[in-house]
This record gives structure tokens, C-alpha cells and sequence, in this order.
């Protein structure tokens, strides 16, 4: 049989997704897992930086299953669960806001406008706690774990490379971490690039990373924060490869170590969508 997959993009990270309320995957099969890398395969398959199913969720309106291009079940992804979002509203799960169901709990997500295929999207993230210093780096845990660098010159900077190396550093385990660039521009918006685990290179934008580095440079940059006279709330625009994206928080107060009400703000789009085979054996049956 055959099954319909959409390919959909947020800010330049993309992604299949493919709905699977009728359990026609079986995801605990290493032989599942070989498929899902192979139809990320950017030469030989589809084509992405990760596989989205969604499936129905008791307490929530849907369940998403993040995995990532090499076919392994993967950690909370920003920029995906926008994307999730837009799909489940195009396939009439959802209206304008949504409590969906992800690895790490449940996220509250709203549709904020619409443009043809080119939803806007503002996805909560779960609360999280100060940024932790680590060898001089910034270490943030925004649903996956994040290493915040700031340095100048990021536009320039060979980001497999350096970002390889801290992926693969002992300091954060058998696991590993994503690996985040950052520069603040003259504008006060910042530019990122990541080394993203799990795809094993750099992807154009990463949801959870980017709001990873807002938070570690409300840290960094004390100069860049709201007046909390004013405004419980923090803003950042960051500026990535894929595009532009938009992070707000609220800080810690006296005596609190937690950001909270964490969003992230942006574009999910679809590309195209199409058919491919699934043969009985790809089904686990």
C-alpha cells in the first residue's frame, strides 16, 4: 500500500509528516526506524531534516512523534511541532489553538495567521532553568539540550566542524548536544547557526536551539533586557539561514531560577505532498 506523506518547512527546517492515526507504522521496529532514515535521505528518499507522525492523544488533540533524519525517535522539536501544528490544522484536527501531546509533555500552540499554504504559528515550550555555564559555553535544556556560543563572526564560521566537536565533547555524555552559534548583530537582533545531533550537520533553523539562545543571552547581554516595569515579557528576533523567528519569555523573578511562558513565534509552510510505497514487511506485519 501506498501512504501519503506532506513535506512542510519552518523557517527553512524541514520536515515529512504523515498522518498516522491508524497505527500503520510500527515505530518500535528497527526495520521502521531504517525505513523513516531512508525516506529523510536527501539523495536517494524524500528529503528532510527529520519524520513528524501524528497520532491521536487521549488528553490532548493529538500526539506528535518526532523522529529524527536518521531514523531514531528524537527529543522536543520546536520548529516541528509549528510545523505538527499547521498539518493537524490542515487536516481538521485543530481550529486556531491546540494542546497537542510531545515527547516531553503537553504544549499549547495558536495559529496567529494565514497566507495560502504559509501558516504563522506560536508554539509554547516548556518552563526552563537558568542557563548552566559550561567551559565558558551556555548549556540550556529548552525540550532538547542546547550549547549556547556566543562569538563573532558566525556568518563565517565553519559550523560542522567546530559544532562536530562539542556535539561529540565528554562533558555532555553518551547523547551528545545540539550545538548553537550566536552573534548579536547592530540591528539587537541576533544571528544563530546550529549543528543540530540526530541529522548530524547544520540545518537552516532549529526551534528549540533558537530559543535556547534567547534565553542564554537574556543572561549574556543584561543591557538587552525589558524593563520589568513595563513588561513581564522579554522579546527577541533571531535571524537564521532559513529566516527570521521571533522568541518570547518571561524571566525569573526574585528568587526563582525558571523562565516561563516560553514561545516561539514563526512561519510553517507546506512544500508539496505525495505518495510512497509501503510494503507489508515496512509495516511490521
Amino acid at each position: 500500500m501506498a501512504i501519503r506523506f506532506y513535506k512542510y518547512h519552518g523557517s527553512g527546517n524541514d520536515f515529512i509528516l504523515v498522518d498516522d492515526r491508524r497505527k500503520l507504522l510500527e515505530t518500535d521496529d528497527p526495520k521502521t526506524q531504517s525505513l523513516l532514515a531512508a525516506w529523510c535521505d536527501r539523495h536517494t528518499g524524500i528529503g528532510a531534516d527529520g519524520l513528524i507522525l501524528i497520532r491521536e492523544a487521549v488528553q490532548a488533540d493529538f500526539e506528535m512523534m518526532f523522529f529524527n533524519s536518521d531514523g531514531r525517535p528524537g527529543s522536543m522539536c520546536g520548529n516541528g511541532g509549528r510545523c505538527a501544528v499547521a498539518f493537524a490544522h490542515r487536516l481538521g484536527i485543530v481550529n486556531n489553538e491546540t494542546t497537542f501531546l510531545a515527547t516531553d509533555g503537553l504544549h499549547q500552540a495558536y495559529l496567529t495567521g494565514m497566507k495560502g499554504d504559509r501558516l504563522a504559528v506560536s508554539l509554547g515550550l516548556n518552563n526552563t532553568e537558568m542557563p548552566v555555564i559550561r567551559k565558558g559555553h551556555y548549556f540550556v535544556h529548552t525540550g532538547s539540550p542546547h550549547v549556547v556560543v556566543f562569538s563573532p563572526g558566525v556568518a563565517d564560521l565553519d559550523v560542522v566542524r567546530e559544532g562536530r566537536n562539542l556535539r561529540n565533547s565528554p562533558v555532555y555524555g553518551k547523547e551528545g548536544v545540539n550545538v548553537n552559534f550566536a552573534e548579536k548583530l547592530l540591528t539587537g537582533a541576533l544571528l544563530v547557526r546550529t549543528y543540530e545531533r540526530g541529522v548530524e550537520n547544520e540545518t537552516l533553523s532549529c526551534g528549540t536551539g533558537v530559543a535556547a539562545v534567547a534565553i542564554a543571552a537574556w543572561q549574556h547581554f543584561p543591557e538587552n533586557r525589558s524593563d520589568s516595569r513595563k513588561s513581564k515579557f522579554d522579546f527577541q528576533e533571531i535571524s537564521t539561514r532559513g529566516g527570521r523567528l521571533l522568541v518570547s519569555f518571561s524571566p525569573p523573578g526574585d528568587g526563582e531560577q525558571a523562565f516561563s511562558d516560553i514561545f516561539l513565534h514563526g512561519p510553517a509552510e507546506m512544500v508539496f505532498s505525495g505518495r510512497i510505497q509501503l510494503k507489508a514487511r515496512q509495516q511490521g506485519r
